[in-house]
This record gives structure tokens, C-alpha cells and sequence, in this order.
């Protein structure tokens, strides 16, 4: 079942002769349960395509679909609350509230929309993460992979549509990188969850199932492989 698509998504900044094609005709699509890495070089219009397929920025034309809704269709507010429920997100940075324990981050998303934790749920995420005993635990108190763990826990709570991944690893050493990435996917697998994840990093994008590089805001000829 696919659960994500674009059609001729295409985002431009500025006009005439300095105008940039950041994306420049991207149709993508990807399915329930698949693990998607978008490879590029910076500036290849990678980030510009995750903040678009997340609906952190509306496109200059084309359409992006997440679980049959075309997100662009809807007022900010309604965006910004079908983000919420739809879409988790893991950035590079942990963006995790310093002043809220372990447990807190991670069920922050819902309690914001006013939702019932689903306890068993979030414990088991919980447990494969391998965060069982850093519950009460401040962010401060945690290693850079532990944050990162936490990120990834937070975004699988709300049961998201997909998961997108913005260099979940950039701000972590390289055995750590691959511990996180080996946690990311079987979190994926155990829980059915659709991930699309963007890198620079070659090594770290052959842990996903297909991989598509992007080339000045195009996907490449031939940029499509499956691992």
C-alpha cells in the first residue's frame, strides 16, 4: 500500500536569471513499511524535498500525498495538526525538551493533541530502543546516542503515517551512527513503520531497503538502487 507520493513537486527561490530550482519535477513514491534513504550532496535539493514530503514548506508546484491526503490542500493550522498526527520527525540535533525527562519527551506529541498515551504501545518502543532504565532520566544525563534514541522514540509515539529522518546520525560518531541506524530499522520492521531518511552518507544509506540519490533537485538517472 503506498502511503506516500509526490507528484511533480518542484520548489524555486527567487526570479529571473538567479532564480534556484531546488527541486525541479521530483515524483516519488514509497510504501507502507518500506525504509527510503535520499542520498545527495549538499545542495542537491535533498533537505529542500524532506521539509516538503514533512509539509514544513509548501512547494512552488506539484502535489505530496502522505496516507491518500494531499497535505498542501489544507490550511497552516490544519497542516500543522495532521503533521502532528501523521508525520514523526528525527532531526539532527535531538531538538528533545531539556527540562522534561526521558518518558516526557517521548509522549510530549500526544499529549499536545490532547491524546490518551497508548501505554503498552509506547512501552514497547521503549524497550526496543533499548531505554527501559533512562525513563526518568534529563537529556542532559544522556550520551549522544541515547538523545538519539529518545528522538526516534518520540517520533514512533504518536504511530505516525512515516517517519522522516533528517541526518539522524550527523551529530554522532560512526560506531554510534550504525547502533542508531541498526535501532531505526528494526524499530521499522517491528512495528510496520514507513521511514525516509536523508544523508550524505553512503556507508549509512545501504542500511536501507531503496535508495534514491538526488542530483540538482532531480533524482538522478539511474539514482535508484535496492539493497
Amino acid at each position: 500500500m503506498e502511503v506516500l507520493r509526490t507528484d511533480g513537486l518542484k520548489k524555486y527561490y527567487g526570479a529571473g536569471e538567479k532564480q534556484v530550482h531546488a527541486l525541479d519535477g521530483v515524483d516519488l513514491s514509497v510504501k507502507q513499511g518500506e525504509f527510503l534513504a535520499i542520498v545527495g550532496t549538499s545542495g542537491s535539493g535533498k533537505s529542500t524535498l524532506l521539509h516538503m514530503l514533512g509539509g514544513l514548506d509548501r512547494p512552488t508546484k506539484g502535489k505530496v500525498f502522505v496516507d491518500g491526503k494531499d497535505i498542501f490542500s489544507l490550511n497552516d493550522e490544519a497542516l500543522t495538526i495532521f503533521r502532528r498526527r501523521k508525520i514523526g520527525f528525527v532531526f539532527q540535533a535531538f531538538n528533545l525538551v531539556p527540562v522534561l525527562n526521558v518518558y516526557e519527551n517521548i509522549v510530549l506529541p500526544i499529549e499536545l493533541d490532547g491524546n490518551i498515551v497508548d501505554e503498552k504501545y509506547v512501552g514497547s518502543v521503549i524497550d526496543v530502543l533499548g531505554l527501559s532504565g533512562k525513563t526518568d532520566s534529563m537529556p542532559s544525563q544522556l550520551s549522544g546516542g541515547q538523545q538519539q534514541r529518545v528522538a526516534i522514540a518520540r517520533a514512533l509515539a504518536t504511530k505516525p503515517a512515516i517517519l522522516l529522518a533528517d541526518e539522524p546520525t550527523g551529530n554522532l560518531d560512526s560506531r554510534t551512527s550504525q547502533d542508531v541506524l541498526g535501532l531505526l530499522k528494526v524499530t521499522g520492521q517491528r512495528f510496520n513503520q514507513t521511514i525516509v531518511m536523508i544523508t550524505h552518507n553512503e556507508e549509512i544509506a545501504q542500511m536501507a531497503d531503496h535508495i534514491i540519490r538526488i542530483e540538482d533537485g532531480r533524482i538522478a538517472k539511474g539514482g535508484e538502487s535496492y539493497a
